[in-house]
């Protein structure tokens, strides 16, 4: 399991993040969390290929004070299958409302924004995954 952490960059409503990867050989899930700090995500995004007693599902979620939210499966997981160097590039606009998530085959979700903040500055990604390029635009 690798944890990546950037902080201090921040991301504000109307602006986009760009995010490139792989998944890493026989990998079991990721995650890539947006919020204010380790204790507060105002966005999870958790693809498990098998972890969790879940397979091939997305699950979403947001972090407060420590303690995780209602889940939500948003579907689209055709796009992120487990695959050795499988590459990858998620796309995610902050907007007034919350998280506009576009996979890589085009499919897109939104997810509300939990914690109601304009800006988030802290981004982790964890799990079987390398981050290839990070772009705030």
């Amino acid at each position: 399991m690798q944890n990546m952490v950037i902080q201090n960059m921040p991301f504000k409503v109307g602006q986009t993040v760009a995010i490139a990867g792989n998944n890493t050989p026989n990998a079991a899930n990721f995650s890539v969390n947006i919020g204010h700090n380790d204790e507060n995500y105002a966005f999870h995004l958790n693809p498990r290929f098998d972890a969790c007693g879940q397979r091939n599902t997305i699950v979403c979620n947001s972090l407060e004070k420590g303690c995780w939210k209602e889940e939500v499966f948003p579907g689209g997981f055709v796009t992120l299958r487990k695959c050795p160097f499988c590459l990858f590039q998620i796309i995610i606009k902050l907007t007034c409302g919350g998280f506009l998530i576009t996979l890589p085959d085009g499919f897109q979700f939104t997810f509300p924004n939990r914690l109601h903040a304009d800006e988030y500055s802290y981004f982790c990604f964890v799990g079987d995954v390398s981050i290839r390029s990070f772009e705030i635009y």
